[in-house]
């Protein structure tokens, strides 16, 4: 039977997933992602990708600045969601929240976790000189990206390939196997594997130090430095 389900993102990396699930038989009954904000030289409001492709398809959209915000769980509620999908959102989520669909929360994540938990996987797998990264499925639970994974995909990381490239790869790679998850859950449970916790790592947000160059650093050192911060 189809599912109802909502969708929480804000960057270009969600847009793929929330386009999956667009195509799909199921229903995306609305999308919530990050308010507005002044970005770029000139400061300026500007919508975010995930808003602009739900304003494409109609989708309802919400912006809290408060996620237990009642009206907000109310209008939310309403929409009687089956399922709820993560793609990027950029916040963590409270039980509140995660209580409301019947099946929970699923998150699309730029890793094979256990490894880079966190803001930035792509960029600090590159950075870290790993050979592989991946996608994988998750289900949300109050701790950073620790929850139990229902599906991965792995992929080698190409010695010229930045993050901007590698990013919009598995952003594709991760729509495709939420589509596939998604549809395994429709028709009943999904086994789900707990993570390593002794292997988690942690992709910390980058921040304008990152980018910071010691020349003394070996060649390689430079170029993953130069390809993961692109």
């Amino acid at each position: 039977m189809p599912l109802r389900i909502l969708f929480f993102g804000t960057p270009a990396f969600a847009v793929p997933s929330l386009q999956a699930l667009a195509a799909s038989p199921h229903t995306v009954t609305g999308v919530v992602c990050q308010p507005d904000r002044p970005r770029g030289r000139g400061h300026k409001v500007q919508i975010d990708a995930v808003k602009a492709a739900a304003l494409d398809r109609g989708f309802p959209i919400w912006q809290p600045e408060k996620l237990k915000d009642p009206a907000l769980l109310d209008a939310l509620r309403a929409q009687a969601p089956d399922l709820a999908v993560v793609a990027a959102y950029g916040r963590l989520l409270p039980q509140v929240l995660l209580d409301l669909p019947r099946l929970g929360f699923i998150n699309v994540h730029g890793s094979l976790l256990p490894r880079w938990r966190g803001a930035a996987p792509v960029h600090r797998a590159i950075l870290a000189g790993d050979s592989t990264s991946g996608v994988t499925i998750m289900r949300v639970v109050l701790a950073l990206d620790a929850g139990p994974m229902l599906a991965k995909v792995e992929t080698p990381i190409a010695p010229e390939e930045t993050s901007v490239a590698l990013e919009a790869r598995i952003a594709t790679l991760g729509a495709d196997l939420l589509a596939a998850v998604v549809d395994r859950l429709a028709a009943g449970p999904v086994p789900e594997a707990p993570q390593d916790e002794a292997a988690a790592t942690y992709a910390r947000k980058l921040e304008r130090a990152d980018s910071d160059i010691n020349w003394a650093a070996s060649a390689q050192h430079i170029h993953n430095q130069i390809r993961g911060l692109h």
